[in-house]
């Protein structure tokens, strides 16, 4: 007789969750990069735009390894990538900082860049081999009707993460660039090896129910699978008045099968996925066994419309939150320094922090809270989860009129606070969409393909953003906007800073307002079509039933 698969809240399936979490908390150490950009910078002599590759580096080795980790997760599980981010993250961010430490305000060599740029890659790698454990593991451990808030809950660990070990950092070392580097390289490693433990994929244990159109039946006590045998033979009477989609009906009705005895079970549904509408009324002849959904991958993926949509959205709005992500310490500095005779370097710096911090805790809330939103839109609402990137979209362009609308870094957390709730959201709501649209069986692949569409409007928007940036600094040079005790007590010599405050990067979200809006035509346009698409299937299943 096989076990029984533990419950849905048992302690195996919990402590997987929390061990999923801790290794997602320790896989988004990418976002911190803004926390120590300029401190690096001013060590080095690196220009806005050579910080800009450097972070960007950390970002296309979270990117670019996406659909590599994908299949290995995939096919071989956790331990390997696990291993792999463990190794990553101590020689990344130790490398990095063996650069730092030697750098005594002179600049660094082409070599030692490259170096630089090289860390700071694999750094991305361990977060993307990480997340995409934790992600995979959470997912095939819990079922279809919470999987949008426990995915939200699972990647808020990723949002957090450089809240978390900002703060370690900012108690236990203050001020001290090369603690916060020696912290990151230890103590996201470490977690990485206790996953290797606890982080397991739990078998679901059999569903009360799966019958019914958008979830209608889900959990319903009385229904029960109806035994079948490998011949088994359904005697049921059947004419035209009985009703095509009445589940109280059905579940009430089902025990008018007669069927011989046997340890298996069949489930009248329609061969497409549950969610997607099925009929609780077809013929007998036509029932068979439960399908997980669409599985959609491979070469297949690449030729649906569906994934160019949500591609082109993911650009769109990632390359606008990496841009700022990887510039806020910039931007804080820049409003700071605006008009301000007594610059004082420490409270630059925790300006700094503070736009590092509120942007991590409200990634890390935008996760959860868009976890939740997709599950009520879904069963109480009815509606497709795509509908979410409507709420992500329009959380991006309010956080982007409000940038540009600010001129004192007091007020900068306003935006700074919006674009985490939207990024957050967005990365929290992804992985479901990609479930829901092409299936469970191939997720990590399938993300990591999707993943790869932040290099593009990353990439873009965050090299435009430095050279805008170096295009004042350059000005400031010959200006009369900063003094020689500014520029000296300022960290960055005069012609790497810019102190003209919004204007040394407002003409950059100019362009990220109007990638916003063209993301929020889409996302209009991909919430309406998948309702337009389950509609059409329910309609097939009808037609199906009555035929």
């Amino acid at each position: 007789m096989e076990a029984q698969p533990p419950a849905l809240l048992s302690a195996p399936r919990m402590l997987t969750l929390v061990g999923s979490i801790l290794v997602s908390l320790s896989s988004g150490t990418n976002y911190i990069y803004s926390a120590y950009a300029p401190q690096l910078g001013a060590r080095l002599l690196l220009s806005h735009t050579q910080l800009n590759v450097i972070g960007l580096a950390g970002n296309m080795g979270v990117y670019l390894s996406g659909p590599a980790w994908g299949r290995v997760v995939d096919s071989k599980g956790p331990r390997i990538p696990l291993i792999s981010a463990f190794a990553c993250l101590l020689i990344g961010y130790l490398g990095i900082r063996g650069i730092y430490d030697n750098g005594a305000g002179t600049a660094i060599s082409f070599m030692h860049l490259v170096i630089l740029v090289a860390c700071t890659f694999i750094t991305g790698l361990a977060g993307n081999s990480g997340l995409a454990v934790a992600v995979n593991t959470t997912a095939k451990s819990f079922p279809e009707t919470s999987r949008g808030t426990i995915t939200g809950l699972v990647l808020s660990g990723f949002g957090l993460s450089a809240f978390f070990f900002a703060t370690v950092a900012s108690i236990a070392f203050p001020g001290d660039t090369s603690a916060l580097l020696l912290v990151l390289g230890l103590g996201a490693a470490m977690p990485m090896l206790l996953g290797l433990v606890i982080v397991r994929q739990i078998p679901l244990p059999p569903p009360s129910t799966t019958l019914g159109i958008e979830g209608g039946l889900r959990g319903h006590e009385g229904y029960h699978p109806i035994p079948s045998g490998d011949a088994a033979l359904f005697i049921h009477e059947n004419d035209s008045n009985t009703s095509l989609l009445d589940p109280t009906e059905l579940v009430h009705e089902a025990p008018n099968y007669h069927v011989p005895e046997s340890s298996t079970a069949v489930e009248l549904v329609s061969d497409r996925i549950v969610s997607r509408g099925s009929s609780a009324r077809r013929s007998a002849s036509r029932a068979r066994p439960v399908h997980d959904g669409p599985n959609v991958y491979g070469k297949q993926l690449w030729l649906t419309p569906d994934f160019y949509l949500i591609f082109v959205i993911m650009s769109l709005l990632s390359g606008t939150g990496l841009m700022y992500i990887n510039n806020v310490g910039s931007i804080s500095q820049a409003l700071y320094a605006k008009g301000n005779p007594n610059y004082d370097e420490l409270e630059a710096l925790r300006w700094q922090a503070a736009q590092v911090s509120t942007l991590s805790v409200c990634n890390f809330a935008g996760r959860i809270l868009i976890g939740l939103i997709a599950d009520l839109i879904r069963i109480r609402l009815r509606l497709p989860r795509a509908y979410c990137f409507c709420i992500v979209s329009t959380l991006f362009v309010v956080s982007q009129l409000s940038a540009i609308s600010i001129n004192d870094v007091a007020h900068l957390w306003k935006a700074t606070a919006l674009l985490g709730l939207a990024y957050g959201g967005l990365f929290g709501i992804a992985p479901t969409i990609i479930i829901d649209w092409f299936g469970l069986s191939h997720l990590s692949e399938n993300w990591g393909y999707v993943s790869l569409s932040p290099l593009v409007g990353g990439n873009i928007f965050s090299l435009l953003f430095g050279r805008n940036l170096d295009s004042h600094a350059s000005d400031d040079d010959t200006g009369t906007h900063s003094s020689l005790p500014l520029v000296r007590r300022g960290g960055l010599p005069s012609e790497h800073q810019c102190f003209d405050g919004r204007d040394c990067y407002v003409s950059s979200l100019y362009v990220t307002v109007t990638a916003c809006l063209i993301a929020l035509g889409l996302s209009v346009w991909a919430g309406m079509r998948d309702q337009r698409k389950t509609a059409e299937v329910k309609r097939e299943v009808v037609w199906d039933a009555e035929n």
